[in-house]
C-alpha cells in the first residue's frame, strides 16, 4: 500500500501540474525518493535565494486528499536535522494515521521569522515568508492534499509555531508547542531568544528584530497577540524542570548526557514552564480553548515524544484525518 501511495505521488508530477517557474520566484527544484514512504522535496525560496529540502512522509494510501502536518526543528545544528525521525518513533506510527508530514530543513536558531538583516553566521533568513507564502502552494501542487494543515514545534520552534499561526491564521487549523517560551518581549522571553540565537546559534539577534526592546520584538510575541489564536486547536505542554520519568541513565545513554539533561535541560524547562503557563492562563482569560499539559521533566526528547503522541489524535481530529 505504501508503494502504491508513493508511486501515485511520483507519477502525478507532470509539467501540467507544476506551474512554470521564473528564476526569481519560489519553485519546485526537484524531488528525490528516499524509501517506500519517504520523499525529499527541494524547494527554491526566492526570499532566501537558496534551495531548501523538505523531508516528506507519505501516509498509507498516498497523500491525495490528506491533511498535512508541518513539523519544525528546534535550535538544532545542521547535522541534527533529522531529529524528529531519529529521536521519536514518527517513522513507525505516522504512516498509518492518514496525515502527510512535511519537515523543512534548516532554520535552527532563526526563530523561523523574517530577519531584518542578513547575518554573517546564520545567513539570510526569511522563514515566515517561506513557510506561509512560498512553500505551501508548492507542496499543495505536488501532493494534492485536503487543504487542512497543522503546525508543530518544540523548544525554539514552539514559539515560532504559535507566531506563524498568528501571522497566517487561515493557513493552519491546529498548532502544537512543546516546551517553548511563547514570549519575545518580556525579560525572560528576550533572554531565551538571546541564548537560542546568539549563544547557541552564533547569530546576532539585532539582525533579526533590531535592537532588543524595539517594536519587532513585540510584533513577534505570541503572548501579546494571543487573540489571533482564537478558532484554532491549540496544544501547549512543558515540564517544570525537575527530573522526571525520562531522566534516567537507560534513556540518556551516558552519565554525562544525563547530567547535562538534568542540569541544563532542567533549567531551560523550568523557564519554558513559566512561559507556557502564562500563555495558557492568558488564553483562558480570553476564553480561547486550549489543551494545556504541564508535567514533571526536563528539556529532552523523551517528553517530546510523549507530547507528539498526546497531541496527535487532537491534531488529527482538528484537520480531518
Amino acid at each position: 500500500m505504501l508503494r502504491t501511495g508513493l508511486a501515485t505521488v511520483l507519477i502525478s508530477l507532470t509539467p501540467t501540474l507544476i506551474p512554470v517557474a521564473h528564476a526569481e520566484s519560489a519553485h519546485l527544484d526537484r524531488i528525490e525518493r528516499v524509501s517506500d514512504h519517504e520523499l525529499t522535496i527541494y524547494v527554491y525560496s526566492a526570499a532566501m535565494d537558496r534551495v531548501i529540502p523538505q523531508d516528506v512522509l507519505i501516509p498509507d494510501g498516498g497523500s491525495a486528499g490528506r491533511p498535512i502536518a508541518y513539523l519544525l526543528f528546534g535550535a538544532t545544528l545542521d547535522d541534527e536535522d533529522t531529529v524528529w525521525q531519529t529521536k521519536t518513533d514518527l517513522l513507525t506510527f505516522a504512516p498509518g494515521t492518514g496525515i502527510t508530514i512535511v519537515i523543512p530543513h534548516g532554520g535552527g536558531s532563526t526563530y523561523y521569522t523574517d530577519w531584518q538583516q542578513d547575518d554573517p553566521v546564520l545567513g539570510r533568513n526569511k522563514w515566515k515568508t517561506f513557510l506561509t507564502a512560498e512553500l505551501p502552494p508548492i507542496i499543495d501542487a505536488v501532493l494534492h492534499p485536503s487543504g487542512s494543515n497543522a503546525l508543530v514545534g518544540l523548544s525554539m520552534s514552539g514559539t515560532s509555531a504559535l507566531a506563524l499561526t498568528e501571522a497566517a491564521p487561515d493557513l493552519y487549523e491546529a498548532v502544537g508547542a512543546f516546551s517553548s517560551c511563547p514570549e519575545t518581549s518580556t525579560p525572560l522571553g528576550r533572554s531565551y531568544v538571546y541564548l537560542t540565537t546568539h549563544v547557541h546559534g552564533g547569530g546576532n539577534v539585532e539582525n533579526m528584530w533590531g535592537p532588543i526592546g524595539s517594536s519587532a520584538w513585540t510584533d513577534n510575541d505570541p503572548y501579546l497577540h494571543a487573540e489571533l489564536l482564537r478558532g484554532h486547536t491549540i496544544y501547549l505542554s512543558s515540564g517544570n524542570g525537575l527530573p522526571g520519568r525520562h531522566d534516567n541513565l537507560a534513556e540518556a545513554g551516558s552519565a554525562d548526557v544525563l547530567q547535562n539533561q538534568i542540569i541544563e535541560g532542567g533549567a531551560i524547562e523550568a523557564a519554558t514552564g513559566q512561559c507556557t503557563l502564562r500563555l495558557a492562563t492568558r488564553l483562558a482569560e480570553l476564553g480561547i480553548p486550549a489543551t494545556y499539559r504541564p508535567h514533571q521533566g526536563t528539556h529532552s526528547w523523551g517528553y517530546w515524544q510523549d507530547d507528539l503522541h498526546d497531541f496527535w489524535p487532537i491534531m488529527a481530529a482538528a484537520i480531518g484525518a
